[in-house]
């Protein structure tokens, strides 16, 4: 495989409920995006974006289908190996910031590295958190917690900890959904900075068209499938 990421026939159903039948979410994906590139899968809620977003991220393993990541085949990787991938290769942004409540900012974007093998890695980490929390604005908020945070403040925290590892892949689903308009279009922008300054792949799930028009390239998951 050429490229970075590549899908090929993904499709995945969920099993039936009550005796119902089977519930299909995707049907036969498939997609390339090369290093570096900044893409989103844009839809309505309900379409499938997470999922896809989840098989990507290895999070959920497709019905059918193969997925290639940096020239490997994810069905081939056994949990342990799923596991590290998860940790060093991607970095994950979700709708909802999932910081730890008890812990400060810093601390929070540290987390990742807490179980990274890379020993060179935990190392610098201290150093790498204090860096991008500057560049996102997050210098005075170091030592806050979640709760004295702003919504958009706790969502480019949470963008930082998703960079901490130095992943290749960042996946973003819905990051802007529970933000206001201003703080929306300051994480959209952030995001596309931070594509170009970390050299890292973007892919966005969002039913927002201001977000997804700020990427290279554009799908839409309609019914199961991409156009």
């Amino acid at each position: 495989m050429a490229s970075f990421l590549v899908l090929r026939d993904v499709a995945k159903s969920y099993p039936p409920v009550l005796g119902g039948a089977a519930a299909p979410v995707l049907n036969g994906i498939d997609m390339e995006i090369e290093e570096g590139e900044s893409a989103a899968i844009a839809g309505p809620s309900g379409s499938g974006k997470s999922t896809l977003l989840n098989i990507i991220g290895t999070l959920d393993r497709p019905t059918r289908g193969q997925v290639w990541l940096e020239g490997r085949d994810l069905a081939q990787l056994d949990e342990r190996e799923l596991a590290a991938v998860r940790n060093r290769r991607i970095g994950f942004i979700f709708q909802a910031h999932h910081l730890l409540p008890q812990c400060t900012v810093l601390e929070n974007a540290l987390v990742p590295a807490l179980v990274c093998d890379d020993r060179q890695l935990r190392q610098s980490a201290p150093t790498r958190a204090r860096r991008l929390l500057e560049r996102v604005g997050l210098g005075p908020r170091l030592h806050h917690r979640p709760g004295q945070l702003s919504g958009g403040e706790r969502q480019r925290a949470a963008v930082v900890r998703a960079l901490i590892n130095q992943p290749r892949l960042l996946l973003a689903d819905e990051p802007t959904g529970a933000l206001d308009r201003a703080a929306a279009e300051g994480l959209a922008k952030l995001l596309v900075e931070l594509n170009r300054e970390e050299r890292v792949t973007l892919l966005v799930a969002t039913h927002a068209q201001e977000l997804a028009g700020q990427m290279g390239r554009r799908f839409h998951l309609r019914d199961g499938r991409l156009e």
